[in-house]
């Protein structure tokens, strides 16, 4: 049996054999030592009974510059045999990443922190070096606070916290701001707890707002609302605060949980509230500054501490439905009196127009009832005339009190704005702030005269004069009295045929009954017919008293022949 020759082909495979045969660090990280230092690399035996080369820069961590000698003995990663040059491809960093992520993993599921150098900048934040592994750290991860210059930051080793971690994909994401900010937790409830309600401390403004200021306690924040900052009303807290300026101030809240502490200044001085009733009795007059003006009305300062509200409705007599604005301004000097005092809801209650004296009052004592005053018209409404008076106070005229004898509706027509009429007060309600007037009682009551003569009695008889033909009848007025009155057709005679109001004319008089007056309503009914009714029964008890024998035609014949004369 003979064996064939190799082949050139056989003989450099079952060399390569010969070398790999038995190696199983490929793949793996294995311990190897440095035999030489050449240049920039460093020569390796990791007893695969050949030598590999790895550059010096790889056994630095990220932005240090390595020192290593002949005899180390360093960790690294086989990646494969090189056949042509007999050497091994050696890799630190991949061994040392290996080692990190290992590493890294066991810390990311236990939630410790991990150190790293940030070690360069790249979009949407930096590289950090987690002692081989290169992780990511986002922008808004860096620090509590955007920062402008993170250079400061470079190059130094610092605690981070992982926040993912995708060994596939080789990415890490890491977050500096979470490790502040649990060190910044813990420091505020250390602080917290050595702090407690009540007690004074002084402080550091650090922010201010339109609410309030924000005062360092010295690690920790609290809140100075504006409405703790005085007793006095504050309306921006930069009129007394400035950031900078070291406070003393008092803890009102502490709020355990969230760590939120409310602070007060205006605590540490006494409460001018506390005997408010005594410094501001009721229907005291007293001086104060306006210092601000709503539609409601406006505040007013009476001492640092103390304001109290003029209603819109206490602010003048006769000003009504007019903006606060209008009467008063903002820092104005204004007297006024205390009308209600609240210390509970520290309230109190302010009068302006008390300062003065009433008008209707004025009014009253100047013109009594029965006087008589004189006006311009000011409005005319479907129930009467209003007249502005002296002391700016207005009278009403009713439509009953325009006239005596003509109705108020007809008469008010006649009157318009801005006339100058006479009127007589009738009457002054001060608390309801009313005046009554009359203009018909500065003329002769010819219809009161003529009622309280008995001239207008019932069954009274009396000459009017025609000064109207109606179809319905005449319009008549009383000779004596001048009162107008209307008689119906059905009234104008006894004979229906002789009721035709055209058989009389205007001018003419004739004699009537009064059938009915109502002094209340001042309405007069008159009736020819019931005069002519009540002569004839006259003239039939007359004639039929006497014993002539007369007929009734006789005694009607002279009833009719004495009326016709």
């Amino acid at each position: 049996m003979s064996v064939a020759n190799p082949s050139r082909d056989d003989f450099a495979s079952m060399l390569e054999e010969s070398f790999t045969a038995g190696h199983s660090g490929e793949g793996q990280v294995v311990r190897g030592t440095i035999t030489a230092i050449e240049k920039d690399m460093a020569i390796i035996d990791v007893g695969l009974k050949v030598e590999g080369r790895v550059p010096l820069k790889e056994f630095g961590a990220k932005g240090k510059e390595s020192s290593l000698k002949v005899g180390d003995t360093v960790e690294v990663y086989v990646e494969r045999i090189e056949n042509a040059l007999g050497e091994a491809m050696l890799s630190r960093e991949k061994a040392r990443r290996e080692e990190s992520w290992v590493r890294l993993e066991e810390k990311f599921t236990k939630g410790e922190r991990v150190e790293g150098v940030i070690f360069n900048q790249v979009k949407g934040g930096f590289t950090v070096d987690l002692d081989g592994a290169v992780a990511f750290l986002p922008r808004s991860q860096v620090d509590i606070r955007p920062i402008r210059d993170v250079t400061p930051l470079m190059h130094n080793p610092q605690p981070f916290e992982i926040l993912k971690m995708d060994r596939r994909r080789g990415n890490i994401v890491v977050s500096r701001r979470t490790v502040l900010e649990e060190s910044r937790a813990e420091q505020r409830s250390e602080i917290v707890q050595n702090l407690e309600e009540g007690q004074v401390v002084e402080g550091v403004v650090k922010n201010i707002t339109d609410y309030g200021a924000f005062v360092d306690l010295g690690g920790i924040d609290g809140l100075l609302h504006v409405t703790d900052m005085a007793w006095r009303r504050v309306n921006h807290p930069t009129e007394i605060l400035n950031i900078g300026q070291t406070v003393k101030v008092q803890i009102i809240r502490i709020n355990q949980e969230t760590h939120r502490i409310s602070l007060g200044m205006k605590q540490l001085e006494s409460d001018p509230w506390s005997d408010i009733g005594t410094k501001f009795p009721i229907g005291k007059k007293i001086k104060g500054t306006v210092t601000n003006i709503t539609d409601y009305g406006a505040f007013v300062e009476l001492e640092p501490g103390i304001e109290g509200l003029i209603h819109v409705s206490e602010m003048s007599w006769t000003k009504k439905n007019v903006h606060p604005g209008k009467i008063l301004s903002t820092t104005q000097e204004v007297d006024v009196v205390v009308l209600e005092v609240d210390p509970a809801k520290r309230r109190i209650s302010l009068g302006l127009k008390q300062t003065l004296e009433n008008p209707w009052e004025a009014f009253a004592r100047n013109h009594p009832v029965g006087s008589q005053v004189e006006g311009e018209v000011k409005n005319k409404t479907e129930f009467g005339l209003f007249i502005g008076l002296e002391g700016d106070v207005d009278g009403m005229v009713h439509l009953s009190d325009l006239d005596w004898t003509r109705p108020g509706e007809q008469v008010i027509e006649e009157y318009n704005r801005g006339d100058m009429v006479k009127a007589q007060v009738l009457d002054v309600d001060i608390e309801k702030e009313r005046i009554s007037l009359g203009i018909k009682q500065l003329a002769r009551d010819t219809v009161g005269e003529a009622a309280n003569s008995g001239e207008l009695r019932k069954n009274a008889v009396v000459t009017c004069e025609v000064i109207g033909v109606k179809d319905g009848g005449l319009d008549v007025r009383l000779v004596d009295s001048g009162i107008e009155t209307f008689i119906k057709r059905s009234d104008l005679s006894r004979d229906r045929d002789e009721q035709r109001p055209e058989r009389f004319t205007v001018g003419q008089k004739v004699d009537a009954r009064v059938i009915a007056f109502d002094k209340k309503t001042r309405k007069l009914q008159v009736s020819i017919k019931a005069l002519e009714i009540a002569e004839e029964k006259e003239a039939v008890a007359q004639y039929g008293s006497t014993d002539s024998g007369a007929s009734l035609g006789d005694i009607l014949g002279a009833a009719l022949k004495k009326q016709g004369n």
